[in-house]
């Protein structure tokens, strides 16, 4: 006795309709979790996080930080977004105006291609993150060595009045 075709189809339907039946309520919830987490860490950069090492100065700005290279001045290291790229005693200690480890960094930071074509124009920013208490020197051959790698935009970290 042969079979109709749709009694065929209703065989294969009840031989696997066990195989495609799942459980979506797990996934709805992965889902959830993972939208939330974006949604609340999506809000941007607005503050930068400072080394226990760099006490900032104070300001009563209420403008906001944009992302950029940030070099972190602390009283012993020179750092690029977190790499120690000089020590603070020889850099003061040399007679020369630029620091070329320094130089060298922000050349290959900036040597990173843009994505995105409306950024190409911060991708030359930089952030100075100095303690309070270095001396203008230095300061001075930081910004002399950012301005010869093309950094244009160059920005202070302060700490916001009455924040802690």
């Amino acid at each position: 006795m042969e079979t109709t075709p749709r009694q065929r189809r209703a065989e294969r339907r009840a031989r696997y309709h066990d195989a495609v039946d799942m459980n979506l309520v797990s996934l709805i919830d992965v889902f959830t979790l993972l939208i939330f987490f974006l949604l609340s860490h999506a809000g941007g950069v607005e503050t930068l996080a400072s080394p226990k090492a760099v006490k900032l100065p104070d300001s009563a700005s209420q403008t906001t930080p944009h992302e950029t290279v940030v070099v972190t001045v602390s009283p012993t290291d020179i750092l690029v977004d977190g790499r120690k790229v000089a020590a603070v005693a020889d850099v003061i200690n040399s007679d020369d105006t630029l620091i070329a480890p320094l130089k060298a960094e922000l050349d290959q930071v900036s040597g990173r291609q843009v994505i995105r074509q409306e950024n190409a124009s911060q991708a030359r920013r930089l952030t100075i993150m100095g303690d309070k208490a270095i001396p203008y020197r230095l300061l001075r051959k930081i910004m002399a060595t950012s301005a010869s790698a093309n950094y244009a935009d160059i920005s202070f970290a302060v700490r916001q009045k009455g924040a802690s």
